[in-house]
């Protein structure tokens, strides 16, 4: 009986994952970041969120957001793995909305610096992700992904004070 029931739950979950569409999953603002036209200093923000579908259950996709003092919008720092297949670059620096759901799954902070320090960051940031040594290689495990490309500025940046959580797979890659 035992087995039955967590059979059922199994199925259960499993089914529930199957009948999203990434197609259609919110990809709407978390409403964690600051207003960028009402708060004028300087954000910096890193975010992670579980992964789409089953993956989600072990893993998650990470990225950083920035704001310099008085913008009007946010840069976003990441790297999507499927943009390769589209010819498109994997490393992704653009103006976006800083704080959105990846893919129906709610993102959470998981640091956040403010005023004169994180204008100091922002320029720090940006180089280390062009410098990001592996901007054409995706590979969802062991690595280099997106939290590799994270963990890449989180180790040129120690002021940043970035833990990735665990489940941040590839975060410990190294060539």
């Amino acid at each position: 009986m035992k087995r039955l029931l967590i059979m059922i739950c199994l199925f259960a979950s499993v089914a529930g994952c199957a009948s999203k569409d990434w197609r259609t999953a919110s990809r709407e603002p978390a409403g964690i970041a600051p207003d960028p036209t009402v708060t004028k200093e300087a954000v910096v923000q890193a975010y992670a969120a579980p992964t789409w579908g089953w993956r989600g259950w072990f893993a998650v996709h990470t990225w950083i957001s920035v704001k310099p003092a008085n913008d009007p919008a946010y840069t976003v720092y990441e790297l999507i793995g499927w943009r390769q297949h589209r010819g498109l670059p994997i490393v992704r620096i653009e103006k976006d909305l800083p704080d959105r759901f990846w893919f129906g799954e709610r993102p959470r902070l998981l640091t956040e610096i403010r005023g004169a320090r994180a204008e100091q960051l922002i320029p720090a940031i940006d180089q280390a992700a062009r410098s990001y040594p592996w901007p054409d290689t995706y590979k969802a495990f062991p690595g280099p992904n997106s939290n590799t490309f994270i963990a890449w500025i989180a180790k040129k940046i120690p002021e940043l004070g970035l833990d990735l959580p665990f489940s941040a797979i590839g975060s410990g890659y190294e060539n």
